[in-house]
């Protein structure tokens, strides 16, 4: 019997794997597993190359569970070891010291790259014990049985195995007991092996007997050994697509499309990548592209390798080239990375132009699944824009489809403002926002239909891409106003008039929760609704923006302001103004005069006193200035009382008001009711 010590400088060997190698014990099962399927195709190769003559035999790996006495075996009819080899790759631990190693990780241990053979001690992170029995291939070779306890020293011994290859023996720790239960490793070997290229047994299939599963003498392999990327799309047709799909993602509706990637130069990378189905925000899920290592799964968070817009995708990614850190588990932040993240790009935006060019009414089909990808592509991706503009498309909302150039070619004759620049009008649905949709269309117009969850964050991108263009939402503004063409044509009405106008309105307005409004009075024609609201695009842009965009939030805080435009030309409009003047002629006459009285007074104080530096100001002239403002603020409360009073008996302004926000979904619960008695009685 040998014994003796691990060669490394210290006896904190196992902590350091424990807290900084394998932060997640449960990929233990990943590199014992690896490491046996490792020694089989080695095995696989010496036989190929005609080093082994012998016969190959049943290569499968095996899984076993022993509960009663607390193990986990991985057998493999791998190429084995001599004792020789033993102690080169088992008890030489791959790097010099453990105390420099610690001081020099203590922060980040995933700062190591490349592959250091530790793979098999991992097993002691859920391991009080663990053997290796094991039998060379070479000829005349003897078994041999190694032991250790966790701690540095080891024992050697002579052992009994009929054939080459490996039994890893790991006797679970009291603290993992979790391990030993059936499911639970099942659940890991699913996880971890389930693409490993040569085969995995663990236990026997079972099938249905007197009223019961029992085994059956077949082994129950649970992997794939030629899983569907790592084989040539040429052989393969859409339903094995579907099929594979179904087996990453057994609960997921059916993909829109899939891209096979498969590149040898300047480095090694295959995979599928689906574009899934995204009914709602609630399955906008990340990480759920696997990467894989030659088959070995190594994780699911793959930012990073995978563009940020990407990451949205479903599939499988496998390269052995990714560099990891030393527990396969984490990229490393790398040079080929990048090369990998831009190729990846670029293979999607190919795959993407080909599937346009070769059916677009399909692809037009897919549209309003797919745009989600491409609105956040350009959102994120600094240059996937230039790639994207070829493929990318409008939907207007009559449902016809347009390529960014084909639509500017249709509005470009119709959609300039008097400074030149071309105006993309949109909505965000089509039902609510329907008469705007409608009387832009009767103008001549053509209107977007933005509904999708990344569409309007994506306008300030398009507006910095396209040359002299503004996108506008077609409620932004009265219809005449939206696209100006020429200088607005002026109310006839005095400011008088104006005043008292926007005054009746102003003061019958609703209190709506997070919501102010702003009365103007604007000429738009004797065929115009009396009362129309619009919402300023680029507030409302930056409130949408401020949910998407960190460093935002202030806008988010603020109401949402709505103007209240009245048509001066309308004749329900009009009406009410000269109804109005009529009725409050007489007691406005004194306000009005009182009030241009002390306006005078006031603008004559402050010639004044503006003429003199602030020092020079007397204090009876600020006296006089504030009492003489006190007046007027006095005589414009009284002429707002009197007004409001008014406009509060009056049902055809509340008519108007409401019919207006009922229009834009604002009227309801106790509001909405008072609207529709009153619409009775005025039908009445």
């Amino acid at each position: 019997m040998q014994k003796g010590n691990i060669g490394v400088t210290t006896e904190n060997i196992f902590p350091v794997i424990k807290k900084f190698l394998y932060s997640d014990h449960e990929i233990f099962l990943r590199e014992m597993v690896s490491n046996a399927v490792d020694a089989t195709q080695k095995m696989k190769t010496l036989a190929e190359k005609g080093e082994f003559k012998g016969e190959l035999g049943d290569l499968t790996v095996h899984v076993s569970l022993d509960t009663e006495k607390g193990t986990i075996t991985i057998s493999d009819h791998g190429i084995g070891m001599t004792e020789e080899e033993i102690d080169k790759y088992i008890n030489q631990i791959a790097f010099s010291g453990v105390s420099d190693f610690l001081e020099k990780y203590k922060d980040n241990a995933n700062n190591i790259i490349g592959h250091f053979g530790l793979g098999f001690y991992s097993s002691f992170m859920v391991s009080k014990k663990v053997e290796i029995i094991t039998k060379s291939y070479q000829e005349g070779a003897k078994a041999v049985k190694w032991s250790c306890d966790g701690s540095p020293a080891y024992e050697i011994d002579d052992a009994e195995r009929g054939d080459r290859g490996s039994d890893i023996i790991l006797y679970i720790d009291d603290d993992c007991k979790e391990y030993l239960e059936k499911y639970k490793l099942e659940q890991l070997l699913q996880k971890y092996c389930k693409f490993l290229p040569v085969p995995v047994a663990f236990g026997k299939k079972t099938e249905w007997k007197d009223g019961k599963q029992v085994d059956t003498d077949e082994d129950n392999i649970i992997n794939n050994v030629e899983p569907l990327w790592t084989k040539t799309p040429s052989t393969l047709k859409d339903e094995d697509y579907k099929s594979f799909y179904r087996t990453l993602y057994p609960m997921q509706d059916e993909p829109l499309f899939w891209i096979h990637l498969n590149v040898d130069y300047p480095f090694h990378l295959t995979g599928i990548l689906y574009f899934p189905r995204v009914k709602n925000s609630l399955e906008l899920q990340k990480n759920r592209i696997q990467l894989f290592c030659n088959q070995v799964f190594v994780t699911d968070q793959v930012e990073g390798i995978v563009p940020e817009f990407l990451t949205l995708l479903h599939g499988v990614i496998d390269s052995p080239d990714i560099p990891l850190n030393v527990s396969r588990s984490y990229l490393q932040s790398d040079r080929e990375v990048k090369k990998i993240s831009t190729y990846i790009t670029k293979k999607v935006s190919d795959r993407l132009k080909a599937i346009f060019n070769e059916d677009r009414k399909a692809y037009e089909e897919k549209w309003d699944d797919l745009k989600l990808f491409i609105n956040y592509g350009i959102l994120t991706e600094e240059n996937f824009f230039d790639r994207a503009k070829e493929f990318s498309l409008f939907k207007d909302t009559e449902g016809k489809y347009y390529t960014y150039d084909e639509y500017k070619t249709l509005i470009e004759a119709g959609q300039k403002d008097k400074d030149g620049n071309l105006i993309y009008l949109y909505a965000t649905d089509r039902d609510e926002q329907y008469s705007y949709i409608k009387a832009a269309e009767d103008k001549g117009y053509s209107v977007l239909l933005f509904d999708g969850q990344l569409d309007v964050p994506s306008i300030q991108t398009l507006e910095q891409k396209f040359e002299k263009s503004r996108f506008t939402r077609v409620d932004a503004d009265t219809i005449d106003h939206i696209i100006q063409k020429e200088d607005a044509p002026k109310s006839s009405l005095t400011d008088g008039e104006r005043d008292n106008l926007s005054a009746i309105f102003q003061s019958q307005l609703p209190k709506l929760d997070k919501t102010e409004f702003l009365v103007e009075v604007n000429a738009l024609g004797t065929e115009q609704r009396p009362v129309v609201i619009t919402q300023n695009e680029w507030m409302r842009r930056m409130k949408e923006m401020s949910k998407y965009q960190s460093g935002m939030a202030f806008y988010g805080q603020m109401p949402d302001s709505f103007n209240i435009v009245l048509n001066s030309d309308h004749r329900l409009v009009k009406q009410i103004l000269d109804e109005a003047q009529s009725a409050l002629s007489d007691s406005l006459k004194p306000i009005e005069s009182e009030l241009k009285g002390q306006e005078a007074r006031l603008a004559a104080l402050n010639q004044q006193t503006d003429k003199k530096k602030p020092e020079e100001v007397t204090q009876e002239e600020k006296d006089d200035k504030a009492a003489t403002q006190k007046a007027i603020d006095e005589q414009k409360a009284k002429r707002q009382q009197l007004i409001s009073d008014y406009a509060a008996k009056n049902n055809v302004v509340h008519q108007l008001i409401d019919l207006a926000l009922l229009q834009n979904g604002m009227l309801k619960g106790a509001a909405l009711d008072a609207f529709l008695r009153r619409s009775i009685d005025l039908i009445k």
